[in-house]
């Protein structure tokens, strides 16, 4: 199951907690428990970690979101991407 049916579905158990019984909470736990286990990351040295998390705080964006706008951004820079252009009539709330 992709994780975005996933966490919608967790969003659906949480609204309707007191509705649903006591084995399909724990089903639904415990296949959220074993998608954590088998999520694979990128172990980082503590201040980068430190530095990805205060960053995205600051943007007010997910970790996730951050550190695929970086690798976009250097994929791009590197020439290993074509650079995402802008259009003249994009709107932005005047933020670099």
């Amino acid at each position: 199951m992709p994780r975005a049916s996933f966490a919608e579905e967790l969003e659906s158990a949480a609204d309707r907690i007191a509705d649903m019984s006591r084995a399909d909470l724990q089903i639904i736990l415990r296949r959220t428990a074993l998608m954590l286990r088998n999520v694979a990351g990128v172990p980082l040295e503590p201040a980068t970690d430190d530095a990805l998390n205060s960053t995205a705080a600051e943007m007010k964006i997910g970790r996730s979101d951050l550190i695929q706008i970086i690798l976009r951004e250097w994929l791009e820079t590197n020439a290993y991407l074509p650079v995402h252009e802008i259009d003249d009539d994009t709107h932005t709330d005047r933020s670099a």
